[in-house]
């Protein structure tokens, strides 16, 4: 029960956590958290990544993104205790970047890459040995690798003089039974001492890391409070205090906890990390967490569609994150449209229409002649709500609106196609709204929230296509739902279309957000806000040629907007 167990600890908070805060790290902390790692008996402390900063915008990382030698030795100055360690990005660490061992503080240089370039990195790793340093190799997703590169591998490593050789759980997708099958082999090797650097996608970290010192690992890496990317690590102290009741006199938890509880508690707040949802997919499908975290923050697909949209990823076993892998989905329409709708036309429970492609359009031309107006969901709904209703009652409209309109208005049509705003607002839509539900959403989630009838909204749910109508049917998704509805209005037969509320996602007035409601699933990411606007901006000028070219007028924007080509102010009409 209170054997030993021998292993060395080595901590990567201001390393692996630095992608939660960009290395922004400060030195105050980091010299109490190195003298509380040193006090608690770890053996070495990963200060952060060492690399050019020619590969970096030095204005959007923090010191430890870089590791300079001269705040290595600020940080440390006066305190006896653990190695120093720092890693590099194999491609984005020059050998310029690492003086002689004699004139530097860092113990311990990693070097992690993926398996592209792997003996090129091991190649680079004798160059570094050659100066002085203990070397150690991190060979990311590993659990990717075919038995023939497991092969190749091993034979490279045993060839090898490097100290140390890490398998890291990238993904966090390994399982306690797999860690043998996979450190074993290594551990065999007497020339090398073999490392486990765990991830907690699957909550699994602890139990790997046991299973990997069953097995004879002899370093495990971990960090304060779990700190890292996507679920985090091993918590350092879940570890220490482990071995400490483990009989391990080294050992000692409560400089560590001291450390958490004065300035990491804090952090979290500030910057949160730790298990998620998305996370704990990216885990199941053994693929990088920026798919799952690149899709959770565009806001807009259910986590079933993450999870859909994570089997077709690990069907196509990429190498680390290409975020143009989910940006292909996008416009294609892979994310959301897998188990879409067929159509019902009467009501909950049955599904009668025929298939999406040769359905009908029952409300084409239904409304010839009529003017339109799309109530979109930016804040000028709101602001300018008593002179669009005073444009309503002179012009009587036909009135598109869709999502969450609050009690500001109870259109002629509510329409929804998105699964999120669906089951999070279709209560709130009005008895006298005429409901519409696009074809993208299952009929089998349909019928657990509307009981009433509804329409089918007709469109081929792919952003890469250009605006055009055919039977009915649009045949892209314009990329937001108040835009899809201006197409609508074209398909019911109007004769002026109208918007208010199309604030666009950009300006001023969309620092405060990009909806007159707050709403927890609105995006909040500028680059994906960016790209929304782009692609809504190139659909408004195909759908305002396609109503030019019918000889009728131009789309008009009523309310304030960054879409500016198309705004003519409300007051023109009153």
């Amino acid at each position: 029960m209170n054997k030993e167990i021998k292993i060395e600890i080595l901590d990567c908070t201001f390393r692996d956590g630095g992608y939660i805060n960009n290395w922004r790290f400060d030195k105050k902390l980091v010299r109490e958290a190195y003298r509380s790692l040193s006090k608690s008996g770890v053996d070495f402390v990963e200060l952060g990544f060492r690399s050019s900063e020619k590969y970096f915008d030095t204005t959007s990382y923090g010191p430890w993104r870089y590791s300079r030698e001269e705040n290595l030795r600020e940080v440390i100055q006066g305190i006896e205790g653990a190695k120093i360690a720092v890693m590099g990005d194999y491609g984005k660490m020059d050998w310029e970047d690492l003086e002689d061992k004699s004139g530097s503080v860092v113990d311990l240089v990693r070097l992690a890459a993926h398996k592209d370039q792997i003996f090129n990195a091991m190649k680079f790793l004798e160059k570094i040995k050659s100066k002085g340093y203990l070397t150690s190799l991190q060979v990311m997703a590993y659990a990717s690798y075919t038995d023939r590169e497991k092969e190749e591998l091993k034979r490279a490593v045993a060839a090898s003089a490097m100290d140390y050789f890490y398998i890291a759980d990238s993904y966090g997708s390994i399982l306690p039974e797999e860690i043998e099958g996979m450190l074993g082999p290594f551990i065999e090797m007497e020339n090398i001492k073999v490392g486990f650097h765990p991830h907690n996608n699957l909550q699994l970290a602890f139990a790997n890391t046991l299973a990997a010192m069953r097995v004879g690992a002899d370093i495990i890496d971990s960090s304060l409070y779990g700190m890292g990317r996507g679920a985090g690590n091993l918590p350092t102290e879940v570890l220490i205090a482990y071995l400490g009741v483990r009989g391990n006199g080294k050992y000692n938890v409560i400089p560590v906890l001291n450390c958490i509880d004065t300035f990491f508690e804090d952090l979290k707040k500030e910057n949160p990390w730790g298990y998620q949802l998305p996370y704990m997919i990216s885990g199941i499908f053994n693929c990088h967490p920026n798919y799952a975290k690149d899709l959770v923050k565009r806001r807009e697909y259910s986590i079933e569609d993450i999870w859909k949209a994570l089997e077709v990823v690990r069907e196509m076993k990429p190498i680390g994150f290409k975020r143009s892998i989910i940006q292909g989905f996008i416009e294609r329409g892979v994310v959301g449209s897998l188990g879409k709708s067929v159509g019902r036309e009467t009501g909950a429970g049955e599904s009668k229409a025929p298939p999406v492609e040769t359905a009908p359009v029952p409300y084409l031309g239904r409304h010839p002649g009529q003017d339109f107006l799309v109530l979109a969901n930016g804040p000028t709904l709101k602001e300018y709500q008593p002179q669009i209703q005073a444009f309503i009652d002179q012009y009587q409209p036909v009135v598109l609106g869709a999502n969450y309109l609050s009690d500001l208005f109870q259109p002629h049509y509510h329409a929804f196609n998105n699964k999120k705003r669906f089951a999070m607002h279709i209560d709130t839509v009005s008895p006298r709204s005429k409901l519409l539900i696009g074809e993208n959403i299952p009929a089998s989630m349909i019928a657990e929230y509307v009981q009433r009838e509804y329409e089918t909204l007709y469109f081929r749910d792919v952003l890469n296509a250009d605006f055009d109508i055919r039977g009915g049917r649009i045949q892209c998704n314009c990329r937001t739902i108040s835009v899809l509805l201006l197409g609508v209005a074209i398909v019911m037969g109007a004769k002026r279309i109208f918007a208010v509320g199309m604030d666009g996602y950009l300006g001023k007035k969309n620092l405060q957000g990009t909806l007159f409601y707050d709403e927890k699933h609105e995006p909040d990411d500028l680059d994906v806000n960016i790209e929304r606007h782009r692609w809504s901006e190139r659909f408004l000028q195909q759908i305002d040629r396609y109503i030019q070219d019918q000889g009728r007028e131009g789309l008009h924007i009523l309310t304030p907007t960054s879409y500016y080509a198309f705004y003519k102010g409300i007051e023109n009409y009153l």
